[in-house]
């Protein structure tokens, strides 16, 4: 099967979309870019090979095991919870590894052995909680391995370090050197093992399913057997300049947020993209081509950045800030959207007795009113308006945009797609696939 790619690397993620010869998503990957970009490509697209198995598995089953009709959606899910199992514990072995090889040098002067021993009960713990990490109903703030393994080695080295009489900073000094290191060394690209051994514990363990085994595990592995042929790749993104490819295989942001908007949107003419370092507004013609456009300047301020450093001025995480916002009864005036400036204003607010939900809506409104301005000079809005990126996901963004683009511009249909943070993707991924067709 021939597939076609497409990457955005973004500032903060960096994402991946695979599309078949007939223009059909079958895959999506994002990770962390953390400034790597090499990394966060080799990743990202391994991610969408993954997430392309996984639609290849659907298409097989619905297929060929009728009797899982109705109970797709939630065998899929298991069997994927299974492989990413099995993933976790391969970095988790590359990580505890990794440590035990950094336990070298004065700092450690006879206590080596004690250090190693806390070490492996560390690890011990972290394969224990696996199967509940990745359980059915396990709730995951993020699905990035470093956040996943980090956070709970954190809080088991603390307490273990403390029992066995061992300086807490040690096992930490550790675990920095050491998990840049497994960062920057994706997991095997071997999948079929991983999906395989998901599959078995799944049949065996959910009986509940009621399926034949073997034709279950006939069906899987004809869709692993597929032969994935990279027929083209085109890169975009923040980071574009860095990837290793040739001036014919890169596109601008503003081309690939056009034509994705497009792809997704066929009727769309306005395009608004917040993504972590700038806001574009994009207006594109009936064949998605990009006719006019205005992004900010100079900062990021009004961006995904500026959101995450309002998140941490407030000690909440960055998927908090929405839904505190869409719980104020009014809106607090704020009148920089600079990010030197905010936390400052922000601390005044604060300290004034302004409630925090009303900080943070004012906060949004503002972002927005900044967005409106740039859509404005690019040449309005018209019907049909998109809204794209990372911060199209935040509800309380998502409130104030309807309202602002009611006032000023009518009763427009506002399309805002779920997958939106592909968007830069798959219109490079569709830049691809017309570069061979």
């Amino acid at each position: 099967m021939k597939t076609f790619i497409g990457i955005d690397l973004g500032s903060t993620t960096t994402k991946a979309v695979l599309l078949d010869d007939n223009a059909d998503v079958i895959g999506r990957g994002i990770t962390n870019s953390r400034s790597n970009y090499d990394t966060a490509t080799r990743v990202a697209k391994l991610e969408a090979i993954i997430d392309a198995r996984l639609t290849l598995c659907r298409r097989a089953l619905k297929d060929d095991v009728p009797e899982l009709a109705g109970r797709l959606d939630d065998f899929l899910t298991r069997l994927e919870l299974g492989f990413r199992r099995e993933q976790f514990l391969e970095q988790l072995r590359d990580l505890e590894q990794t440590c035990i090889d950094h336990i070298d040098g004065d700092r450690f002067a006879g206590q080596e052995s004690a250090v190693t021993d806390v070490l492996e009960a560390v690890f011990s713990k972290l394969r224990d909680e696996a199967a509940e990490i990745y359980g059915p109903n396990a709730e995951r703030r993020s699905d990035f391995f470093r956040d996943i393994a980090g956070s709970r080695y954190l809080a088991v080295a603390e307490d273990l370090a403390k029992q066995a009489g061992l300086s807490y900073d040690l096992l930490l000094n550790v675990y920095d050197k050491s998990i840049i290191e497994v960062e920057n060394r994706p997991p095997s690209e071997d999948m079929s093992g991983k999906f395989l051994r998901s599959l078995e514990e799944l049949v065996n363990e959910a009986p509940e399913f009621g399926v034949d085994a073997a034709t279950v595990e006939r069906a899987v592995k004809s869709a692993l057997g597929v032969d994935l042929e990279e027929a083209y790749l085109v890169g975009t993104g923040y980071g574009r300049v860095t990837l290793p490819f040739s001036k014919e295989h890169i596109r601008s942001e503003i081309l690939c947020h056009g034509l994705g908007a497009h792809m997704m949107y066929p009727d769309t003419r306005t395009v608004l993209d917040i993504g972590g370092q700038d806001t574009k507004g994009i207006q594109v013609d009936p064949e998605g081509i990009v006719e006019n456009f205005q992004m900010n300047d100079r900062c990021a301020a009004g961006c995904g950045r500026y959101l995450g450093y309002i998140a941490d001025e407030m000690k909440m995480g960055l998927h908090e800030l929405g839904p505190m916002a869409m719980k104020s009864t009014r809106s607090v005036r704020i009148n920089s959207t600079c990010t030197v400036f905010a936390g400052a204003e922000l601390r005044d607010r604060l300290a004034l007795g302004e409630k925090r939900e009303d900080i943070l809506a004012g906060l949004h409104r503002a972002i927005i009113l900044r967005a409106m301005s740039i859509i404005s000079r690019s040449g309005g809005i018209s019907d049909q308006f998109t809204f794209t990126g990372g911060v199209a996901k935040n509800e309380a963004a998502v409130r104030e945009l309807r309202k602002l683009v009611v006032e000023n511009y009518g009763d427009v249909t506002i399309n805002i797609n779920p997958e939106s943070i592909y968007t830069g993707a798959l219109g490079a991924a569709t830049f691809a696939r017309r570069a061979v067709n």
